[in-house]
């Protein structure tokens, strides 16, 4: 409980003072415990306080006694989203730090049946920051209706503190303005790049492929590196294999023809599936890297940047059911998602319960004291 009233006591209160019959602290707390406990509507979160109001009274001040579902919807449709955001990155850094040279991955999801079709409202779209190693995300920032992940990521990257880090990010962050900004704050960056950047992606196909063909024989030991992992799993086998090719003649070919800023190498992801019924299927990925990693490095930085959706984007979805959240006035979409992934990290933090997310979210609702648990850590 601590963190949260350190973190979010300074949030700005929408309401005039006269229409403020229920503190803002509280009722973020109880819509965050709400949350955690399985509650994926402003009406459920209501049925949750009335249910746990006695536990609530306990240590809230509640005057007003639970407020209604109505007031938990405009409150947080009115809640300034920008605002929120900042208190929770601030709880998440504070939480779980930065550590250097960890893989800090950016990735766009889009809450799918926020939009409102009548108000000309498009669904909520919005980038997060999540850190490798910690398995935590460091903060979000909204994807404003009319524009599209490259101007959120500028902004996102202004939250955080990278000096050491390796940022990476997918084909739609693939900008040499980005890639700027993250050398710019003492970080590395790993940029998947695709047919976007035509006559780059098409040279560093040439350069790969003949480079292949000879086995890297006209390249010194010390320039390029190559790694192979194989994993089973799902039916299916899949081997990866990971070129890096740091060349500084290939590099100044690769500049002359669209100048990069800070390439020190380049990297190609060979995967190879293969099921059980015969059937098997090959892709190959580009990368530009700004330090020149060996291999295994690359490999561990390139799958760190699919934690996000495994254990984000995934979990949203299956265990809050994200995808089919219909709050959408206002700021109250982006505020929703916000309570949900405060929430997934909470409960991810616990060690105690030896199940999955949405078990532990009944448990938190069957249970005050693990409840407690949850939100003290």
């Amino acid at each position: 409980m601590r963190g949260l009233v350190e973190h979010f006591a300074g949030l700005e209160d929408p309401r005039v003072a006269r229409s403020q019959r229920h503190s803002l602290l509280a009722i973020i707390t109880i819509a965050l415990c709400g949350v955690i406990c399985g509650a994926e509507s402003w009406v459920e979160i209501e049925q949750f306080g009335q249910a746990k109001a006695e536990w609530f009274t306990s240590f809230l001040e509640l005057p007003g006694g639970i407020p209604s579902h109505d007031t938990f919807g405009r409150v947080f449709a009115r809640l300034d989203a920008q605002q929120f955001e900042a208190c929770f990155a601030e709880w998440m850094r504070a939480v779980a730090g930065v550590l250097p040279a960890q893989v800090i991955a950016l990735d766009g999801k889009t809450v799918r049946r926020s939009h409102d079709r009548m108000a000309g409202k498009a669904a909520l779209h919005l980038v997060s920051a999540w850190a490798s190693a910690n398995r935590v995300v460091l903060g979000q920032v909204a994807v404003d209706d009319k524009s599209n992940e490259i101007t959120a990521f500028p902004q996102l990257l202004r939250q955080l503190a990278l000096s050491g880090c390796i940022v990476t990010i997918d084909a739609m962050g693939c900008q040499t303005a980005i890639a700027e900004q993250i050398l710019a704050q003492k970080a590395d960056y790993v940029l998947a790049l695709k047919d976007n950047h035509p006559t780059l992606y098409d040279e560093m196909q040439d350069t790969f492929a003949l480079a292949r063909a000879s086995g890297f024989a006209e390249y010194a030991p010390s320039v390029w590196d190559y790694g192979r992992q194989v994993g089973k799993g799902h039916g299916r086998l899949e081997i990866r294999e990971h070129w890096v090719l740091s060349d500084p003649g290939v590099l100044a070919y690769l500049s002359e023809a669209v100048p990069w800023p800070g390439l020190r190498a380049i990297g190609l992801v060979e995967a190879q599936r293969r099921w059980r019924e015969g059937q098997s299927e090959r892709e190959a990925r580009y990368y530009l890297l700004s330090r020149p990693l060996c291999a295994q490095q690359f490999a561990e930085a390139v799958r760190s940047h699919w934690g996000i959706e495994n254990r984000v984007h995934w979990l949203l979805d299956m265990a809050f059911r994200e995808d089919e959240s219909r709050v959408r006035m206002g700021d109250a979409a982006e505020n929703f998602a916000v309570l949900r992934r405060l929430a997934l990290h909470l409960l991810k933090q616990d060690t105690t319960a030896n199940c999955g997310i949405k078990a532990r979210r009944l448990k938190a609702g069957w249970s005050t004291h693990y409840l407690l648990h949850i939100l003290t850590g």
